[in-house]
This record gives structure tokens, C-alpha cells and sequence, in this order.
């Protein structure tokens, strides 16, 4: 693999695409994944275990929770990460257990800051659109690089796309780097974001943009 992509997802919009056990989800951005692009299940015997992470864990509530199961001592969302991206991802030295993955993934975090990063850009949860230009340009200045941002298509009868997931990419020295793939450059077999019937997939240019604070 050639480059990370590491996502952040919209708590309230992972609970409009699937509400069955969305409880007061959290009003800013938390962690989808860090995921090499081109290599998913690399190493199926290298399994989970919480206590590696033992020290990580109230941040990792905190800052990479299970959106969709909210309870607290659920780890099933921590497995699926490391057992589907974590286990690539190792081949990297400074991921190469799973305390120095989800501990560098809870670093970067910190270090992208995507909420200040929208907030002060102006950006912030409305029941008024933004436009998806002024979204991503915010975040190219921000960050100096273009990162992917995906969104839940309009539903039957809405006119606006909701913002869902925003993927900012690194490369192998952990720098910033383009997630849009250049010629010659292969593109990550990520599946598109499925939770129940709804997916999210890359956002429309034109579209009216919608940032929910709440569950509707």
C-alpha cells in the first residue's frame, strides 16, 4: 500500500443513515479509521485484544467511539478496524502494534483537528446548506492538501446531500498528502460507507450541502 486515508465520520449523520441504536450521538467529528489504501485482512491470526490498548481506551471512547452501538463497553467497532486495517497497517513501524496504531491514530487526531479546522472556517453544524465548494476549499487552505469527503445522497423528496465522512490522507512518513489519486496511482478498494440501506458515497460539486446537528 501506498498511502493512508484517515477518517473521520459525522456522528449525526451515521445515525440518520442507520437510527436503531443511535443514542445522543456526540456533536463532533470522531474516528472512522486509519486505513492503508489496497490491503484489507492482512495478517487473520494477529487478533484484538483491549488490554494492548488498555491506557487508550477513555480517549478512544471519546475520540473514536461506536457511534452506532452506544454502549460503553462495546470494543466490537476497536476489532473490526484493526482486525480489516490495523493488520496492514502494522507493516509500518510506527504502527506496528496495536498500541502504537490506535495510539497514532488518536495522535493524528489531535494533530488535523478537523473540528477547529471547520469552526474556523465558519463551518459549522445549520439547518441552512453550505455549498461543497466552500467546504472543501476550506479545508485544502487548511491543510494545504485535498482530502475526500463523502456524503449521504438526498433521500426521496430532499434536495440536499448531508455531509458524512471526511477523509484526510498521509503518506507512509505519516505526512499530508492528496487522497485523489494522480496517474499511475492506484485508489483504495475502500467499499463505500454502508449502514443499512443508506451508503455514503464521494459528495456532488453542485449539490446543496447539508451539516446536521441533530438527528432528524
Amino acid at each position: 500500500w501506498k498511502k493512508l486515508y484517515f477518517a473521520h465520520h459525522w456522528p449525526v449523520t451515521v445515525c440518520k443513515m442507520n437510527a436503531n441504536d443511535c443514542h445522543d450521538p456526540p456533536k463532533y467529528w470522531t474516528i472512522h479509521g486509519l486505513w492503508p489504501d489496497r490491503a484489507e485482512d492482512c495478517n487473520r491470526t494477529w487478533h484484538f485484544n483491549v488490554t494492548e490498548i488498555k491506557d487508550l481506551v477513555p480517549d478512544m471512547k471519546r475520540y473514536w467511539p461506536d457511534v452506532l452501538h452506544s454502549s460503553l463497553n462495546r470494543t466490537e467497532f476497536w476489532k473490526h478496524e484493526w482486525d480489516k486495517h490495523g493488520t496492514c497497517a502494522a507493516t509500518l513501524e510506527v504502527l506496528n502494534s496495536q498500541k502504537k496504531y490506535f495510539g497514532k491514530a488518536l495522535e493524528l487526531y489531535q494533530h488535523v483537528d478537523l473540528n477547529g479546522c471547520l469552526l474556523k472556517a465558519g463551518i459549522k453544524p445549520s439547518s441552512s446548506y453550505y455549498k461543497m465548494t466552500a467546504i472543501r476549499e476550506a479545508l485544502t487552505r487548511f491543510y494545504g492538501v485535498t482530502p475526500k469527503i463523502q456524503c449521504l445522497p438526498p433521500e426521496e423528496g430532499e434536495k440536499a446531500q448531508t455531509i458524512g465522512q471526511i477523509e484526510v490522507c498521509f503518506t507512509k512518513e505519516l505526512q499530508l498528502v492528496n487522497c485523489s489519486a494522480h496517474e499511475g496511482e492506484s485508489t483504495p478498494v475502500q467499499a463505500p460507507l454502508k449502514l443499512g440501506t443508506s451508503e455514503l458515497s464521494v459528495c456532488n460539486e453542485t449539490l446543496p450541502t447539508y451539516y446536521p446537528s441533530e438527528v432528524q
